[in-house]
């Protein structure tokens, strides 16, 4: 979830048993084309496309905080500027995105996600130009990132129904997205901490915004598989639909409860740990360091994705929350003042960590909820996972002044050693059963073959 939220967290007419009544079905899903949704089991053309594109996304993401604390401390800013511009962009993304399940849920999900990739790559192109002309002010910043965190909004609900969409098998398909994006994180610091070394913060916005232009294209190109039967909502009203949402989203505790646990994650760990991270390591070590230190953060994120392609636990929420006590070892080993060789180990064992549950997680939501409300679903989950965020990253800033970011920082590392055993503690988070989506049967009418395939205009 991180942020990427991953943010980051699904019977009704598809024909899902409702929660905590599924059928436990822990094989893995055949290599062939599945028989009812007449998908390849993962790898496909688009399924291809879609994978360059968050892969290319990632990129532009990871390289955003090297540039956001590089620039704004060279012109003068602390850590205080730095967590409320981080803030500015989360805080409209955490807002807006429930109404971005709506919408996604009424219109093309991929003609959206174009959409607001075009709009993050003006954006990123303006910051860019005030870097380069040394014309820096923190509200203009601020401003900037508050538009991308609202195109993010529409952007993100789309991402949890395309999957299932363009692959049969639901968690190796996520498995391989988590992959991408972890290379991604490994190797966008390090090319970040580069280009603030060899150019400015403004060529590491030049390169954010071209990575959402590669997207955009990506997402051009690629031909969605129409929606299954009865997954858009049809006349209904707005704000009616929300409703729809929300009862969904309540009906299901173990839904609800990893949102509310998450929501003292996000405020006592991430939000804190992104800003801080990235101030001390660059004052006390450089860009370069910081650049190392989440590449190996993303290097951990591709042995997670990959733990996560192997193993299928039969309960998958228990194994993602075991798994993310490992990222204790993240802001605790920067808190503690070790060296770059340590921080960056601490860094590897958090992200295997974090990547393992953002699997778990990801693919319980898209395998236990229905088509129609996927999206708005989603919506809820992203929102209240990141509506702390905010807080936390303002918030670091007053903190560590007051009590030092050292402290801060081992705080982080403690209160994730609470979260995780607060997951583990709800029976409904740690005895939620796996569901195999081939052999999930409607509800209402019996299991059909996908339509023939057309491009979602």
């Amino acid at each position: 979830m991180g942020h990427e939220v991953s943010t980051g967290h699904e019977v009704s007419k598809s024909g899902e048993v409702p929660a905590g009544h599924e059928t436990p079905v822990s094989r893995e899903v055949p290599r062939r084309e599945n028989p009812v949704t007449g998908l390849a089991p993962v790898w496909s053309r688009d399924f291809a496309l879609f994978f360059v594109a968050r892969a290319l996304a990632r990129l532009g993401d990871t390289m955003l905080p090297v540039a956001l604390a590089a620039g704004l401390l060279q012109h003068g800013y602390g850590a205080g500027a730095i967590g409320l511009a981080m803030a500015a962009s989360a805080a409209p993304f955490a807002g807006l995105v429930i109404f971005g399940g709506v919408i996604a849920d009424r219109f093309s999900t991929r003609k959206l996600m174009i959409g607001a990739d075009l709009v993050r790559l003006v954006t990123q192109a303006l910051a860019a130009g005030f870097f380069f002309a040394g014309h820096v002010v923190l509200w203009q910043i601020c401003a900037i990132g508050a538009v991308n965190g609202a195109a993010g909004a529409v952007f993100q609900p789309g991402v949890a129904s395309t999957v299932p969409r363009l692959a049969a098998d639901v968690q190796g398909a996520n498995g391989a997205i988590r992959i991408a994006e972890s290379a991604a994180q490994l190797a966008g610091p390090a090319l970040a901490g580069l280009l603030v070394a060899f150019s400015s913060a403004g060529g590491v916005f030049a390169a954010h915004a071209a990575t959402y232009a590669l997207s955009a294209l990506c997402l051009l190109l690629l031909r969605l598989p129409p929606a299954a039967p009865g997954s858009r909502p049809h006349g209904g009203s707005f704000r009616g639909d929300l409703v729809v949402g929300w009862r969904e989203f309540r009906a299901r505790s173990w839904l609800w409860g990893v949102i509310v646990i998450w929501c003292v994650y996000m405020l006592f760990i991430s939000g804190p740990t992104v800003p801080l991270v990235a101030t001390e390591v660059v004052q006390q070590h450089g860009a370069s360091a910081y650049g190392l230190v989440n590449s190996a953060l993303g290097a951990g994120t591709v042995v997670g994705g990959l733990l996560a392609l192997r193993l299928r636990p039969r309960h998958m929420l228990r194994a993602g929350s075991i798994a993310l006590f490992a990222f204790a070892c993240f802001p605790a080993s920067v808190g503690a003042g070790l060296g770059v060789p340590a921080m960056s180990a601490g860094a590897a064992v958090a992200g295997a960590g974090m990547s393992f549950w953002g699997v778990m997680w990801a693919t319980s939501v898209q395998t236990q909820v229905a088509p129609d409300v996927l999206n708005r679903i989603h919506a809820y989950d992203v929102a209240g996972s990141l509506a702390m965020m905010p807080f936390g990253q303002a918030l670091a800033g007053p903190a560590a002044t007051v009590l030092g970011a050292d402290t801060v920082l081992l705080v982080a590392g403690a209160m994730t050693l609470v979260v995780c055993t607060s997951l583990l503690l709800v029976p409904a988070i740690r005895n939620l059963l796996r569901v195999d989506p081939s052999v999930r049967l409607p509800r209402t009418a019996p299991a059909m073959r996908r339509p023939a395939r057309r491009a979602d205009r």
